[in-house]
């Protein structure tokens, strides 16, 4: 992976293909390498861009609080040093939220967005909580009690389970209490959607136990002019579990 310093961290990238600039940002607690089976069905396409966001795979973070905005700002860095002035952003669960801050900072980067088991909600308050709570005892114990949480969340497939479940466990604790506070802060993005130029795709499985299908109709409701896609009898990472019919809705941004 290459690495470039910005915003007082060193934010870890891989770069493959050729075609339109497109950003991959996975969710959370995982890394630039759920995206690997997907990739390679884009790569012919694109100009992939797959960041760690920071603290998570080889990029390193801070002890001080951060937001989604400030997620953004190191992808904005990125591309500044990458000399890309606009891409198309996809972004995967906590992904999506960054990907949404993105937007809303740098509208006129953007050449298309896509949202992958996400939403726009802020967190209700018992989520909130929830959040805090969860970041406590990361501190306290370690990431195992969350990890253990999220494994059979994430897919009833058990041998996806156990890529999940891999991959949560090669990040650090600062990467998930930083990225819970966090999401646990983010604003609503719903009066985003109404200012969108560019090109939307919605992808969500319709068995997703962590974020619901509802809130990816919803998107739908408000963009109506976006490329929706429900897979049937799909969890919270479709990029694994139907990788061919994610690529193809993600072509729909080149």
């Amino acid at each position: 992976m290459e690495k470039i310093k910005l915003n007082d961290i060193e934010l870890a990238y891989a770069r493959r293909g050729k075609g339109t600039p497109l950003v991959l940002l996975h969710g959370f607690p995982l890394d630039h390498h759920l995206w690997d089976d997907v990739s390679s069905l884009l790569e012919d396409t694109f100009d992939l861009i797959l960041p760690d966001l920071r603290g998570f795979g080889e990029s390193t973070t801070l002890d001080t609080p951060y937001t989604m905005d400030d997620y953004a700002s190191d992808i904005a860095g990125l591309l500044d040093q990458l000399g890309i002035q606009r891409a198309a952003v996809a972004g995967h669960s906590m992904g999506g939220y960054v990907a949404l801050a993105f937007a809303k900072l740098y509208p006129e980067r953007v050449s298309g967005l896509a949202l992958i088991s996400s939403q726009v909600l802020a967190d209700p308050p018992d989520r909130k909580e929830g959040r805090y709570k969860s970041a406590a005892d990361v501190a306290e114990k370690g990431i195992g009690g969350v990890v253990e949480a999220m494994t059979s969340k994430f897919t009833s497939d058990p041998r996806l389970q156990a890529v999940a479940r891999a991959l949560m466990e090669r990040q650090q604790p600062d990467a998930y209490i930083g990225a819970l506070k966090a999401m646990a802060e983010r604003m609503d993005s719903t009066s985003l959607l109404s200012t969108f130029k560019f090109p939307v795709v919605i992808v969500h499985g319709d068995a997703d136990a962590l974020i619901p299908i509802a809130r990816a109709r919803e998107v739908k409701a408000a963009v109506p002019d976006s490329h929706y896609v429900e897979l049937k009898d799909t969890g919270h990472v479709p990029m694994l579990e139907a990788a061919k019919e994610t690529a193809e809705a993600l072509h729909r941004l080149a």
